[in-house]
């Protein structure tokens, strides 16, 4: 099985960034002179420590400080159980504030965030990686941020990095337009990098196809499409996916390149109620067809599938992979200096015919947690977690673990 990885968490190196960062610093001096009306400043983050202690089961080791059960080893395959591991890396460092544009102009937004969790070719590694990097200006948005695929706001209060596996979450570069804006709904729509998760399943077993190789094509960029409306009461959004999944393949390196796609959608049903004081119910359900690399865990976007007379293999195409994502949580305050967050979330795919026995099926995943806020911009607390995958046989294990952390906040604004 040949997986291509995702993009949707690359990292540069930290060398890179650390530049970037000292010169978004250079701005501080002129803007903390100005007197300027409408112009701000912020620097914010945290200071974050996470003990990790499993309990049973074992993840790839490069994975080790994130709770994702599509890395979760099958059959012993990454060691014995009961890792330990201590982390920074959820450690976050941001800049924000506003710009004037002129008399009379719309101002300009920005935000520059970073948080040290490598992934991609820096998997397991503590280095700088991009969250944030955009401006705004009115109705239009350039840069990376969240996608208009994704409703931030039903991530529940846990502490584990990756968290719960059935939600959309992806930060894509894009340009946005918000046409259509009031103080409680809006609708906005974009174009965003287009990136495929491509599975090509057993075609290695078919004669002729022993080296084929196969790769991404991505001709067209995402259309997403953003509605919400909110209140006192919480808020409700829907979003919605249009892509053109897009895939090039050839028999050998002698071979020319024969290019296919097909057409991805997903729609997206998020919402937040608030109860009590402070309490939160928080519910998404997702569906669609070639979406997994929008998905916080799991699944692919397209896989090959076949038809057969008997035992002959008659007919090969490729298929968009329908894909299933649900997300159930509550966060509970106990007090002014306790709170909890309990649910459940699961990714889960519709595997083609065509796929490999051990390709991904299904990721489950549940947490709890107390959380304990002894002052202001402080929080210690503990969580467990339980997580299982379950392949495309049918085959699954499952993982326990406990973390807890340290959290020590940050802000300053000019």
């Amino acid at each position: 099985m040949n997986r291509f990885v995702r993009r949707r968490h690359q990292a540069s190196r930290p060398t890179a960034w650390l530049s970037a960062v000292l010169g978004s610093l250079v701005v501080i001096g002129p803007v903390v002179a100005a007197e300027e009306s409408g112009r701000s400043f912020e620097i914010y983050g945290f200071a974050q420590a996470d003990y990790i202690q499993d309990i049973d089961g074992r993840l790839d080791p490069d994975w080790d400080d994130a709770f994702r059960p599509s890395r979760i080893c099958l059959d012993g395959a990454c060691g014995e159980d009961g890792q330990a591991s201590l982390s920074v890396k959820q450690s976050r460092f941001g800049v924000k504030g506003t710009m004037p544009t002129g008399d009379g102009k719309v101002p300009l937004n920005f935000k520059f965030e970073f948080d040290l969790f490598g992934t991609g070719v820096d998997a397991g590694q503590t280095t700088m990686r991009l969250r944030h990097f955009y401006g705004e200006w009115g109705s239009l948005l350039a840069g990376q941020t969240h996608s208009l695929f994704m409703d931030i706001d039903v991530f529940p209060n846990t502490i584990d990095y990756w968290g719960p596996s059935g939600m959309v979450f992806y930060r894509n570069v894009q340009l946005r337009w918000t046409p259509w804006r009031t103080d409680r709904s809006h609708f906005t729509v974009a174009i965003e990098r287009p990136g495929n998760d491509i599975d090509s399943g057993s075609l290695r077993l078919i004669d002729g196809l022993e080296d084929v190789q196969v790769q991404n094509d991505e001709e067209l960029p995402d259309f997403t499409a953003q509605w919400r409306t909110q209140g006192d009461w919480g808020h409700v959004q829907v979003g919605g996916i249009l892509r053109k999944v897009g895939y090039e393949l050839r028999a050998n390196p002698a071979s020319r390149w024969v290019e296919g796609s097909e057409t991805g959608w997903g729609v997206n049903v998020g919402a937040v109620f608030n109860v009590l004081d402070r309490d939160a119910v928080r519910l998404q359900v997702v569906y669609g067809e070639g979406i997994a690399s929008y998905m916080n865990d799991g699944g692919m976007d397209l896989a090959p599938s076949a038809s057969f007379d008997e035992q002959t293999l008659t007919g090969l195409e490729s298929e968009a992979v329908p894909l299933t994502g649900v997300l159930a949580y509550y966060d509970h305050w106990w007090n002014e200096r306790w709170s909890s967050s309990i649910g459940y979330s699961y990714t889960e795919v519709d595997n083609t015919n065509f796929q490999d026995p051990g390709s991904f099926n299904k990721a489950d995943y549940a947490s709890a947690n107390l959380l304990y806020y002894p002052a202001e911009r402080l929080m210690i607390g503990g969580e467990l977690l339980w997580g299982q995958r379950t392949n495309n046989d049918g085959e699954s294990d499952d993982a326990l673990r406990f973390q807890f952390t340290a959290k020590y906040s940050f802000d300053v604004k000019f």
